[in-house]
């Protein structure tokens, strides 16, 4: 999708989002202003992505599931944004990508609970946001997402005019003095507590 697209698209998706959700973006200037980095965030509806491309003025790159690549028209609007996750066995093609893009400055949004909430609670994060964020060593950023859920919750057809608002916390990045398996879930927990800890301040 060319950059003159993209535009045009995100300039409707805002104005759409602030008028029929009212939508609010908290901390942007937590947000590194160039350089790749992480972003993220809890995962409790398909709103996510789009709410997020949105709230960030530099295009975003997302890792989305397999299967929505392979719907008809959705799937090449998800390919313009995205690349694609085998959850059931990720390929170390995926983490490479990822990284790849960081190390030239790239945006990339991560969901580490893997998948949506049913019903808005925070899950456990899968071990791959961990292992991206150590082996890039890019910037990472908290993001905290609500009232999607009730926009657009799971099950859901249409979108509902309930208020979503996005917080984004101070950025880090991973010490790495250590390496393996447990050390990128220890990392992977650490920013899921980051996540939670925005809700708290709101």
């Amino acid at each position: 999708m060319n950059y003159i697209i993209y535009h045009l698209i995100r300039i409707v998706l805002s104005g759409f989002f602030k008028v029929f959700n009212r939508l609010e973006v908290i901390g942007f200037h937590n947000v590194p202003k160039k350089g790749g980095f992480i972003v993220a965030a809890n995962h409790v509806s398909y709103l996510d992505p789009p709410v997020i491309g949105v709230a960030l003025r530099r295009r975003p790159i997302f890792i989305a599931k397999e299967g929505l690549f392979r719907i008809p028209i959705i799937g090449r609007f998800v390919k313009s944004f995205s690349f694609p996750l085998n959850r059931n066995k990720p390929q170390p093609s995926t983490i490479k990508e990822a990284v790849c893009r960081l190390k030239k400055g790239g945006i990339v949004v991560l969901f580490p609970e893997g998948s949506r909430s049913p019903d808005g609670s925070m899950l456990d994060p899968k071990r791959g946001v961990g292992l991206i964020a150590s082996i890039s060593e890019a910037p990472v950023v908290p993001a905290l997402i609500e009232g999607t859920d009730i926009a657009l919750p799971v099950g859901a057809r249409f979108i509902r005019p309930a208020k979503i608002r996005i917080k984004f916390g101070n950025y880090f990045k991973v010490d790495r003095k250590e390496s393996g398996k447990h050390f990128q879930e220890r990392v992977s927990r650490e920013i899921m507590e980051r996540i939670k800890e925005l809700k708290e301040t709101i």
